[in-house]
């Protein structure tokens, strides 16, 4: 589970941002809205967050960082030496070409608090660490620091509980690569797991559900019990769909050879999902492509919403709400909240603009969060409870009268 993640100098977000899962003391929905953790320091974390912003208020921003760490982490070994990586700083500040960008994220893995993070520029790591928490006390497990005198050269310093071939790491990890990513694909054992909460438990979708079907597709077709939570999904949002079926029809898949980053061109077969629709006792069947949006995003969603759930995973998506109706939104928003439907504490963070979420006990207060871009053009990222809301409070009425911020303020337009 994510517990904490931290963002420094990246696009609009110049200052330290940070997006806490912590639950506070509050009891409210505490059973189906928070989990125990089983540490003394964080007693519970919270299943959804959600972050709410105007328009270019940075709420992306937040998602985008999460991407690029998550990308840095699984993709580092593949920038090429002394090639520049694509990390977008605060570009309004003098120094943005050698400003550091920092990125940090504490995950609770077997019962342990793994706190990660990275430092960097376009072209290389300034300083690199992870702190494992059995106790109060972290053990250091490594620490890698540039050190300026030396150029190219790296400072690094091991815990006790860290053992292997480190010499070995060292060496191969290049200024551009993140010593974690190395240490991985030369046979680490003791940071897998860490390394498995970003390669496989997370899944990120800055593009709303715009990821096209074949997730849920390929979920769909793996077994019966896959299919039918899919259709009972779609079909719970009143599409009117009874039926979901695949039908195979010729088509060309398109795929980036990672070695030469050539794209290259395949004639295959296709699975298009068709979906039946069910009208005075007749079934009618239509194409992906016939369907509305929000159906396409729905389908879209489906397969990676119930595969995240069964496995416990984290979800991250720009937009919930693109395409969808409130009520559906609210139902995702609830299935990751219901202990039920989630039993092995996957996580949903969110962007979103449906205000409806803010009433009825469907979020606590502290998983309520807000963007915010001052006159500077830096984005600001802030939980409600720093307003101190009562319980019961009307949220949606305060968001909207701008007593919380995150909300856009017009000028008065000029002929």
């Amino acid at each position: 589970m994510l517990l904490e993640f931290r963002v420094k100098n990246f696009r609009s977000v110049r200052d330290e941002a940070v997006l806490s899962m912590a639950a506070s003391p509050d009891s409210t929905l505490e059973r189906t809205h928070t989990r125990e953790t089983g540490l003394e320091k964080v007693k519970r974390v919270l299943n959804t967050a959600a972050i709410y912003g105007a328009n270019a208020s940075g709420k992306t921003n937040i998602i985008r960082a999460l991407q690029f760490m998550h990308s840095m982490v699984i993709t580092s070994s593949q920038v090429q030496p002394d090639q520049q990586n694509n990390l977008p700083p605060f570009r309004m500040r003098p120094d943005h070409e050698t400003h550091p960008t920092s990125f940090e994220a504490t995950f609770l893995i077997a019962g342990k608090r793994f706190q990660y993070g990275f430092e960097l520029t376009r072209t290389h790591i300034l300083s690199e660490w992870l702190l494992v928490y059995e106790s109060a006390k972290p053990q250091v497990w490594f620490s890698r620091t540039y050190n300026e005198k030396k150029k190219s050269r790296y400072d690094y310093t091991y815990s006790d509980y860290f053992t292997g071939p480190k010499k070995l790491w060292e060496s191969a990890t290049r200024k551009e690569t993140l010593f974690l990513t190395t240490a991985i694909q030369l046979n680490n054992e003791q940071l897998k797991t860490l390394y498995q909460k970003f390669a496989e438990d997370m899944a990120i979708f800055p593009d709303g559900g715009s990821i096209g079907y074949g997730f849920s597709a390929n979920y769909a077709e793996e077994n019966s019990r896959n299919l039918s939570s899919v259709v009972s999904l779609i079909a719970a949002a009143d599409t009117g769909i009874c039926r979901v079926s695949f039908t195979k029809q010729p088509g060309r898949q398109f795929h980036i050879n990672l070695g030469t980053g050539v794209p290259e061109v395949k004639d295959t077969e296709i699975d298009i999902p068709q979906f039946g629709h069910l009208a005075e006792g007749q079934i009618y069947e239509f194409e992906y492509g016939e369907e509305s949006a929000g159906t396409q995003i729905l389908f879209s969603l489906s397969g990676p919403i119930l595969d995240i759930l069964r496995r416990g995973r984290l979800l991250i998506v720009d937009e919930l709400d693109r395409s969808l109706h409130p009520l559906l939104v609210q139902k995702i928003v609830e299935m990751f909240n219901n202990p039920e439907l989630n039993p092995k504490g996957a996580q949903l963070i969110f962007t979103t603009h449906d205000v409806s979420l803010l009433d009825g006990n469907k979020l606590r207060r502290d998983q309520i969060w807000f963007a915010e871009k001052d006159a500077s053009q830096v984005s600001h990222l802030f939980p409600l409870l720093e307003f101190s809301p009562r319980k019961g409070e009307a949220l949606e009425k305060g968001y909207l009268g701008g007593r919380y911020g995150g909300i856009p303020i017009f000028g008065t337009m000029k002929e």
